[in-house]
């Protein structure tokens, strides 16, 4: 298939920057005692999973129960699920999972642990990582004593306790320098301290997870960290490029102009269905003399600054993607281009 055969819009990436991002980020840890696993949130693929473990990723993370699912049937080995689950469902569901993989589902309170050990059977023993607060204010117990004290309960309680994650999401924005370097060891330093505290109780702490795309160039390179949960770094966007430099960006959905109103605006045939636009609008790819100015359900209007802008009714124009985990979110494939050609359909699941 073309690229011009495509029906709009399409979430498509360009392969060989996102092939490029995923050699860069495996070889910054190819060698280190720091391991990569991966973010599936980001991308959706099982086929990217696979892509991302070939070129030895030690697992994938994931946020939810249906993502877990899906890298399961995928065949991948071993997965975090960097997020609580609380419903008796859903933990019904994971630990069916944990039968087949090897899932390590993070946990933050004692009534969590107590659900999963109450829904164990003696054959089958939940595989947890205490999830630590370390400065975002978004879920986790506090470093130190609550943290060692919910690791020691969950061993009571008869669960295999793995380790600690924790992700310090507050430093990703801080501009490159002294003080985001000081502030990512900070945080750093409360997991790693946590994990010789709960060692010191005779209690061996396996995994240390922690990191993402934004932080991975410092946490990854921290003594007492073992992996970094990285995951925007294949497709890249707007948004993340402003503080992380080190990646291209891939991903962009391809749309269709379907009006033109002089020499003031044109119209394209998506929107906020197709398009994340809640952390800031996207920008045009390639076009100069136009600007986006607002997303409507199924419309991007676009404003006309040069009036010898060369686009009419029937082109086809490519938008950013500016927050990519978003707006991955509302399609069901990939189009994978090299040049013009589709070279290969990645469909997503969740």
């Amino acid at each position: 298939m073309l690229k011009s055969e495509i029906d709009t819009p399409a979430l498509v990436v360009d392969l060989t920057a996102m092939e490029s991002n995923l050699r860069r980020m495996a070889a910054f840890f190819a060698d280190g005692p720091t391991r990569l696993r991966p973010h599936y949130k980001n991308h959706k693929s099982p086929a990217l999973a696979r892509r991302q473990m070939a070129l030895g990723a030690i697992g994938m993370t994931c946020a939810t129960v249906g993502e877990a699912e899906a890298l399961g049937r995928a065949g991948i080995a071993s997965i975090l699920l960097a997020n609580e689950v609380a419903d008796s469902g859903k933990i019904a569901r994971c630990l069916r999972l944990s039968e087949q993989t090897d899932l390590i589902v993070a946990v933050d309170s004692e009534r969590i642990v107590a659900a999963f050990a109450a829904a164990a059977s003696r054959q089958n023993r939940p595989r947890v990582v205490v999830d630590v607060d370390t400065g975002m204010g978004r879920c986790g117990v506090p470093q130190g004593e609550p943290a060692a004290a919910l690791a020691q309960f969950a061993v009571e309680k008869g669960l295999h306790f793995r380790g600690l994650t924790g992700y310090e999401g507050h430093c990703v924005r801080l501009a490159p320098g002294p003080e985001k370097e000081r502030a990512i060891r900070e945080s750093m330093r409360k997991l790693a301290d946590t994990a010789e505290l709960i060692r010191s109780r005779g209690i061996p702490v396996e995994i240390v997870s922690a990191g993402g795309t934004g932080t991975y160039s410092i946490s990854g390179r921290l003594p007492g960290i073992t992996e970094i949960q990285a995951g925007s770094y294949p497709f890249m966007d707007t948004d993340y490029a402003t503080v992380c430099r080190d990646f291209e960006m891939s991903l962009s959905v391809l749309t269709t102009v379907i009006s033109r109103t002089g020499n003031q605006r044109i119209v394209l045939d998506c929107g906020l269905k197709s398009l994340s636009g809640e952390r800031g609008l996207p920008t045009l790819k390639n076009v100069d003399g136009a600007r986006l100015r607002r997303l409507n359900a199924e419309h991007a209007i676009v404003d006309i600054l040069d009036p010898a802008l060369p686009v009419q009714v029937g082109d086809r124009l490519e938008i950013w993607a500016h927050y990519s985990d978003a707006t991955v979110n509302l399609h069901r494939r990939i189009y994978g281009l090299r040049g013009n050609q589709v070279e290969e359909t990645f469909i997503l699941e969740s």
